[in-house]
């Protein structure tokens, strides 16, 4: 406490000479402010006041989950319906063409965060998703189905890292883990809902048009919901709207706690609106480390092999007699228990420690898939192996290498690039990630699966490595005190 009042009495005395009376009753009054705001900065403020606004936040990321399901099930009758059966450059077009669109809407996520503000960049990524879906379910093509589906991958880029900021700007710092995880939850429960809601589609003609369909509404209640919603105070204090991101504080976490998180807020310079952040900021100089962290981190998670897994389990079940509905049904379960678990222990034990023993985990995982692909392993217990292993890698995964990093990068970003850099580092995830998925099959075929899941076990022990030298906890923490313990002097 000793140390807040004497970097405020340092602060003061490095102000130009002025009235002498003035400045006293500055002191006075600062100081006074100090004191009370610290008292108010002990207690943590209701959750019940954010937790409406986080709510609406996460729909996005229910969507970004649904879309990425949707057309598991139904492809095969949507080609049928559409007139590509058996041209499997069509169906990966169905597929892929989404991640195509979420890359081009990453790139311009930070641009729409920053220049229209979070609220009107949820409303934004949800207007191609209502499209593009639309589109999609009524489409009598397959030009208007790729074209439906690259709508919606755009809508679903920009959702994502806008979810990621926003939860991490309106949380209290208590609580910013636990909010944190209600993303990747989000996610799984769209993918599990995509799962389920497909079920009908070999028994009911036309019922893939139906999926598409339901997507529409919970993207049609995020663009409503987020006229009630706050704003982001730190986006309005960035463009010298004070008074009305106390206003946001007030509604956020309470009155008695507005004061307090100003002052945090006012630490920090709020930089010059009309200087644009570019590229070679980001790439080179101060902001460089936090970048390159962030930017590693995405490409980790997605070089440890997580979306090989979610892409193409169906056939490592199928080589063990599992019907596919299972099948999903256990990967979904697995990723949905390991994000809940995340959830309760992201604020009690940290970023850092759930990141390093996630992928420690995924190590081991890997490991046990090996062991499976060995020749000296017998039928049964191989299959148990790989089984095994699947289901452990996916709930290991969720436990913190699926949470953490979307979670962790708005918090080390400066509040001047945040949301450009969040934009660069989900291009990087989406571009690994398109890759991963186009290659994985013919790697898989070239290389043998114990060679391919030795590389992936590699990675996520390289992974355990670049985490504990590189990330920082930032477990309680507000954004301001994480920011000026990792901004390098000018």
């Amino acid at each position: 406490m000793w140390g807040r009042h004497r970097e405020a009495f340092s602060m003061y005395k490095r102000m130009p000479s002025r009235d002498h009376s003035t400045l006293v009753d500055d002191v006075e009054e600062n100081s006074a402010l100090l004191q009370n705001s610290m008292d108010v900065g002990t207690t943590n403020p209701s959750w019940l006041l954010s937790f409406p606004h986080v709510v609406v936040a996460t729909i996005s990321s229910l969507l970004f989950g649904y879309h990425l399901g949707v057309v598991n099930e139904p492809l095969e009758s949507i080609s049928i319906d559409l007139g590509f059966r058996g041209n499997t450059l069509a169906e990966g077009l169905v597929v892929s063409t989404c991640l195509g669109g979420a890359f081009i809407g990453s790139l311009f996520s930070g641009w729409i965060a920053d220049s229209a503000g979070r609220r009107r960049a949820f409303q934004l990524c949800a207007l191609p998703m209502i499209i593009g879906a639309a589109t999609s379910a009524t489409t009598r093509t397959l030009a208007g189905m790729l074209i439906g589906r690259f709508l919606v991958g755009t809508g679903i880029g920009i959702g994502p890292p806008v979810a990621s900021l926003y939860l991490a700007e309106v949380s209290p710092a208590s609580l910013r883990g636990t909010y944190g995880s209600f993303i990747q939850i989000a996610t799984c429960l769209g993918l599990m809902g995509a799962l389920f809601i497909g079920i009908p589609v070999r028994e009911i003609a036309g019922w893939w048009r139906i999926c598409f369909w339901v997507s529409t509404v919970p993207a049609g209640i995020l663009a409503f919901a987020m006229i009630f919603c706050a704003e982001s105070p730190h986006w309005l204090y960035k463009k010298g709207r004070s008074a009305e991101a106390e206003a946001e504080f007030e509604r956020l976490l309470g009155g008695s706690h507005v004061k307090y998180a100003m002052l945090e807020l006012s630490k920090l310079d709020r930089g010059d609106e009309a200087d644009t952040v570019k590229l070679s900021e980001l790439l080179r100089g101060r902001h460089f480390r936090v970048v390159y962290i962030g930017s590693t981190l995405f490409a980790l998670q997605q070089l440890s092999g997580i979306n090989a897994v979610f892409y193409f389990s169906s056939s490592v079940f199928k080589s063990a007699r599992v019907p596919s509905d299972v099948a999903n049904a256990l990967i979904g379960v697995a990723n949905l228990t390991g994000s809940i678990v995340a959830m309760l222990l992201m604020d009690k034990l940290g970023r850092k420690l759930l990141l390093l023993w996630s992928f420690f985990g995924m190590t081991m995982s890997m490991v046990l898939q090996v062991a499976a692909a060995n020749s000296y392993v017998s039928g049964s217990g191989s299959l148990y192996l790989s089984v095994g292993g699947m289901l452990m890698f996916v709930l290991t995964f969720a436990l913190g290498a699926g949470p953490v990093p979307g979670l962790l990068l708005p918090e080390i970003f400066l509040n001047r690039i945040r949301a450009k850099a969040m934009a660069f580092c989900m291009s990087v995830h989406w571009v690994i990630n398109f890759f991963v998925g186009l290659l994985f099959l013919r790697l898989l075929e070239q290389l043998g699966p114990q060679l391919l899941y030795s590389i992936f076990a590699s990675v996520c022990m390289m992974a355990v490595i670049f985490v504990k030298k590189n990330v920082m906890e930032t477990k309680g923490k507000s954004l301001q005190e994480i920011e000026i313990a990792l901004l390098p002097p000018e």
